[in-house]
C-alpha cells in the first residue's frame, strides 16, 4: 500500500472514531464536558476530512484549514440562518450548530491543536535520504 493510500485509510479510520467518539460524548455525557468536548471533536473530524481529501498537507496546514472552516460555520451561526435550517434538520443541526458561544472558538482550537500535536508525532513513511536520491548533473559526468 501506498503511502498516500496508507494516510487516506488511516484518515478515513480516524475519521469513523471520531464521529463514534462525537456521538458517544452526547449520549453518555452531559453539561459542559458533552458540549465542549464535541465541540473539539467536531474539529478533529474536519482535521481528518482534510487529510482524506489532502494526504500531502501538512499537519500545521491542515490543521489551520480545520480550524478556519470550524470558526467560520461558528460566525456563521451569527446570521441564524444555521438555527432556522437546524429546526428543519437533523443533519444541518449536527454539521452547522445552531447558536453561537463565544467559547466553542477556543475549544475548536483545542481540537485542532490536538490533532497537529498528534500527527507531527506520528512516524513518517520512510522516504530514500536524500543523499541515495539520483542527482542531476546536467549531462557532465558526476566528480570525485
Amino acid at each position: 500500500m501506498g503511502d498516500l493510500a496508507r494516510t487516506r485509510l488511516v484518515a478515513a479510520v480516524a475519521a469513523l472514531l471520531t464521529v463514534g467518539a462525537g456521538l458517544g460524548i452526547r449520549a453518555a455525557g452531559s453539561g459542559d464536558v458533552a458540549k465542549y468536548g464535541g465541540d473539539a471533536l467536531y474539529t478533529v473530524l474536519v482535521y481528518t476530512l482534510v487529510v482524506l481529501a489532502r494526504p500531502r498537507l501538512r499537519p500545521l496546514a491542515a490543521a489551520a484549514g480545520a480550524l478556519a472552516f470550524s470558526w467560520a460555520v461558528e460566525l456563521f451561526q451569527l446570521t441564524g440562518v444555521p438555527a432556522e435550517w437546524a429546526g428543519r434538520s437533523v443533519v444541518a443541526r449536527l454539521v452547522l450548530g445552531s447558536t453561537f458561544n463565544v467559547p466553542d472558538l477556543l475549544w475548536y482550537a483545542v481540537g485542532a491543536g490536538a490533532c497537529w500535536a498528534i500527527h507531527t508525532s506520528l512516524p513518517r513513511s520512510a522516504a530514500p535520504p536524500v543523499a541515495a536520491r539520483p542527482r542531476a548533473t546536467g549531462g557532465r559526468s558526476p566528480g570525485p
